[in-house]
């Protein structure tokens, strides 16, 4: 997390100056501070009921240093590809530990997932259920199958709904209730549990709990209605963090004195059953900083604007997608102090697109050439959720600061990088003769 940023001064992690962290890695750059991540996990985790356990969400940060840190403080894994799986793995988790959701699964992903033995494959289809249970005929296991559900409720409050409706997401509640002989119908797997995702980007304590409360009671009567053991419930999670103006951040000690209850109310019925919480930006947001650097300064019609050579191709969340109204995620000038009052910026990257503005009208000094600027609570969705092949700028740098050093936990994309896996044709020849690279 960078500090000293409260106006234009001179910023740090744990001491150690983003001026000096860019001239020894180069811009643009991913700055995430251990530290930070650590306090955020930690906290959480201090509060919430012991039972309920805390499942790290690769998506949101899939980088494996980010994922090693996060199981050593005691997190599982909820992984939704074959690279995530073998990232966890690599980092250290066991396979007891890990989840594996996701919507079009591969036959390869399936097959992984059996051989590890993980704790559940989460099924999202009848289809893949079938696929799933001939896959470990053949190998003669038997599957641990947690279903998704699409519940037949919805809660408001979440900024992007994932349940509830029509999506791609799950199995229908009223399908599964139909479905009274499911757990007979196929040998070779084992129901084990239910898992609901409601939406993400919650920032109010009571619609988390309100979430968790209905997930409950549904997993308890799906359960029920199926005729199979409630060995595991994953409540999904979908915590937020404040971007824009005007959000706040969720008050751990307010949300967990609302979910606690729930959890030891539903244990008392259900001792043994496992429940897990995703968190994936919750942890992972708040720790990271998209460092650039000013290239250029115009302009166009009476506005400002500040050409930095990183853009949407690294950092796609804060371009605004999906927005009506383009909001900026918090930004500073971090490599001085500066005095003067504050303008209008608009910051752009390199790209040859309109689209390619990372703030609009942002409240900055009077910028300078080689300036630094950092997009602040950008520890998730950045790289991993972004375009990094448009105009073939490749992927940024990533450092991790942890206990006073910056090691680098991602190397930035060269030239042969991203070329050395085409092929180009010599299409004067006769024989069209390949050549790689």
């Amino acid at each position: 997390m960078v500090t000293d940023t409260s106006r234009a001064a001179e910023a740090h992690v744990q001491g150690l100056s983003v001026k000096d962290l860019a001239a020894e890695f180069g811009t643009p750059l991913y700055v995430y501070d251990a530290e930070a991540i650590t306090r955020q996990y930690q906290e959480l985790r201090d509060l919430l009921h012991a039972r309920l356990e805390i499942f790290y969400s690769f998506k949101a940060n899939p980088n494996a240093a980010i994922c090693a840190l996060l199981g050593s403080l005691g997190a599982c894994a909820e992984v939704s590809s074959l690279a995530e799986l073998t990232t966890a793995r690599r980092a250290g988790f066991s396979p007891d530990n890990i989840v594996f959701p996701g919507p079009g699964k591969s036959t390869d992903e399936l097959i992984a997932c059996l051989d590890a033995g993980i704790a559940a494959l989460v099924c999202e289809s009848l289809d893949e259920l079938a696929l799933i249970d001939r896959l470990a005929s053949e190998r003669g296991v038997t599957a641990r199958v947690a279903l998704r559900v699409n519940p037949n409720f919805s809660v408001k409050g979440a900024k992007l709904v994932m349940s509830g409706t029509s999506r791609q997401f799950g199995i229908d509640q009223e399908t599964l209730l139909a479905q009274r002989d499911l757990a007979a119908r196929f040998p070779s797997v084992r129901l084990i549990g239910v898992h609901i995702y409601m939406g993400t980007r919650v920032l109010e304590e009571r619609v988390v709990a309100e979430h968790t409360g209905r997930i409950l009671d549904a997993a308890e009567q799906l359960a029920a209605a199926l005729d199979f053991p409630l060995e595991l419930v994953d409540i999904g999670g979908g915590l937020g963090v404040p971007y824009f103006d005007g959000e706040r951040a969720l008050d751990p000690a307010a949300l967990t004195a609302l979910l606690n209850p729930l959890v030891e109310k539903f244990i008392a019925g259900h001792p043994r059953t496992r429940i897990i919480m995703e968190l994936g930006r919750y942890l992972t947001a708040p720790a990271g900083t998209y460092l650039t650097r000013v290239r250029y300064l115009k302009e166009s019609r009476g506005e400002r604007f500040a050409i930095v050579d990183g853009g949407t191709h690294h950092h796609m969340a804060a371009v605004g997608i999906g927005s009506f109204v383009k909001r900026n995620f918090p930004m500073r000038l971090l490599n001085r102090t500066a005095t003067e009052e504050d303008q209008a910026w608009n910051i752009a990257g390199p790209l040859c697109t309109p689209n390619d503005t990372l703030g609009r009208k942002v409240a900055l000094p009077p910028l300078r050439v080689g300036d630094l600027i950092g997009v602040l609570q950008s520890g998730a969705y950045g790289p991993s959720a972004s375009p990094v092949l448009f105009l073939s700028h490749g992927h940024p740098a990533e450092v991790l600061v942890h206990e006073g050093r910056a090691l680098l936990v991602r190397a930035r994309d060269g030239i042969d990088d991203l070329l050395g896996k085409q092929y180009s044709y010599d299409f004067t020849s006769a024989d069209g003769r390949a050549s790689a690279g």
